[in-house]
């Protein structure tokens, strides 16, 4: 049965997400002004696993059963996503806006939906690459080459890590578009206990990881507590739970949309309350990537 025509609330839903995920690098960016890169990813993913944990269990789904195949087969998805889109890209993110501003870190994100076409090409049945998508593909990898090119290497504040940074931020968008990639393919039956599984286990492999390099956090009450918890409870939890409802009553094509939405809200947000200032290389390239985007789910169903 095909998902029904969007509604308002499907909209307003849709917009709040994209502006919840596109502040998160703004938040990022104030969290690791006072903790370190892996315990704000320690923090937020335990914070949003203890919420999601408890609606996945009010929901009456719980957590997946470790005691039948398909539970068992679920858990190894859920280890690969608390891998992938949870403990690796969130510390990627951090480590490299100690270095980059949280509008670049946002821009790069509008390629995570390009990297899923070939690996969709390669792992999904029925999602092959067509001319469209590849003609989607190349303009697209033009600003991303804009974006990360060795000519943006010269715009360089001068901190010799900035280029490292720099590929962090695309590397994290590797690993979305992986983790995407594995959200389809997963045999769960709720998303909410599915990510509930990805959230516990990058929490647990993040908690011990960030005491052990970092130590145990001086925790105050100030702006970076603030963004902490912000990260933890709204683009991690929350959005979880807004993304369910959007997919069930709207359909994926249409979640989809949001793709366009997060690096703009991003680069708002970073230049408007951190006063930051974005090179015109920059918003060249996010026309390109977005219009690369456009042309691959042009005419989709």
């Amino acid at each position: 049965m095909s998902p029904a025509q969007p509604t308002a609330t499907n909209w307003t839903f849709l917009l709040i997400l994209g502006v919840i995920w596109g502040a998160s690098f703004m938040a990022s960016k104030l969290a690791i002004n006072d903790y370190g890169p892996m315990t704000v990813t320690a923090a937020r993913l335990g914070i949003a696993a203890v919420i999601l944990i408890a609606a996945s269990y009010y929901r009456g789904t719980g957590l997946p059963d470790v005691t039948t195949r398909e539970g068992r087969i679920v858990w190894l998805y859920c280890i690969a996503l608390g891998v992938f889109t949870n403990a690796v890209p969130f510390s990627l993110l951090n480590w490299a806006q100690l270095r980059v501003t949280s509008g670049f870190a946002g821009v790069t994100m509008a390629a995570v939906p390009l990297l899923v076409l070939p690996l969709a090409h390669l792992l999904v049945p029925g999602e092959q690459m067509t001319l469209r998508k590849v003609l989607g593909f190349a303009i697209g990898f033009t600003g991303v080459f804009v974006l990360i090119g060795p000519a943006t290497f010269l715009q360089t504040s001068g901190d010799i890590m900035e280029p490292w940074a720099r590929i962090a931020c695309l590397g994290a968008a590797s690993c979305y578009a992986t983790g995407t990639i594995m959200m389809r393919m997963n045999p769960a039956k709720s998303l909410v206990a599915f990510s509930a599984g990805g959230l516990s286990v990058g929490s647990l492999a993040m908690i011990p990881t960030a005491l052990y390099f970092e130590g145990i956090p001086d925790i105050h009450f100030n702006t970076s507590l603030v963004a902490v918890l912000y990260l933890g409870i709204l683009p991690t939890a929350v959005s979880t739970l807004l993304l369910v409802q959007i997919i069930r009553s709207a359909g994926p094509s249409f979640m989809s949309l949001v793709n366009y939405q997060v690096p703009v809200w991003a680069v708002i947000f970073g230049i408007v309350l951190l006063n930051e200032s974005l090179p015109p290389s920059f918003l060249t390239a996010l026309g390109l990537i977005l219009g690369g985007l456009a042309i691959s789910q042009f005419g989709r169903t």
